[in-house]
């Protein structure tokens, strides 16, 4: 779920123009994964714009305590979501950690970085979600460490149905700031994109796998 549609539209509006997120339906981005995709989302050039970074971390901020009250604890998902995750728990005044994929080969082994008591309760930052397997990776851990995960809070999500059907099996209460339909929304009504880039961009994110294979 959206924060609200004004929220999801504004920072559609800014992440587009600070090319945090890049629409490219012609010349297609090749992911890590190896997915062809007309998107780009790289959130954290958000920390390098302080008038947008203040924006994300107060409405984040602001959010948390209206739904969650104030919990004990900030956790930002590694490496992404650091940043954002440590900003938001500036501006609510709470302790932050960060959850590493896997735990440390070396050291104290520590998959979570920060201090974390049993029973605390704790919300997850996150910049960006896509299938949603790293992200609640996190959650796994945290609940491995025996706290309470609230809820999770991101900037932005593709709106893949799969990542739907993770969180749902999880139980996991996700929100997030924008959403690829209201970026699209947004990039139409700024003339970023054409009507018919609308229509490639909205049959990549149907069914991105098979848009890969063509």
């Amino acid at each position: 779920m959206i924060f609200n549609k004004d929220t999801a539209k504004k920072t559609a509006e800014v992440l587009l123009q600070i090319n945090a997120i890049k629409l490219s339906p012609q010349e297609p981005f090749t992911w890590a994964s190896g997915w062809k995709s007309p998107i780009y989302c790289d959130n954290r050039i958000i920390l390098s714009f302080p008038p947008v970074r203040n924006y994300i971390r107060e409405t984040m901020g602001k959010y948390i305590e209206k739904h969650y009250g104030k919990p004990d604890v900030i956790a930002g998902v590694a490496t992404g979501a650091i940043g954002i995750g440590m900003l938001v728990a500036e501006y609510l005044g709470l302790p932050f950690i960060y959850v590493r994929p896997d735990a440390k080969g070396h050291g104290r082994k520590n998959q979570i970085e920060g201090f974390i008591e049993s029973g605390q309760n704790v919300v997850v930052v996150e910049d960006l979600i896509s299938t949603g397997k790293s992200s609640l990776n996190a959650v796994k851990a945290l609940k491995e460490a025996h706290v309470n995960v609230k809820g999770m809070v991101a900037i932005f999500t593709y709106g893949f149905d799969v990542a739907a059907e993770n969180f749902k099996q999880e139980n996991v209460h996700l929100n997030t700031l924008s959403n690829y339909e209201n970026l699209l929304e947004q990039a139409l009504d700024t003339n970023y994109i054409s009507e018919k880039e609308l229509k490639t961009l909205s049959e990549w994110n149907s069914n991105p796998s098979e848009w890969n294979a063509n």
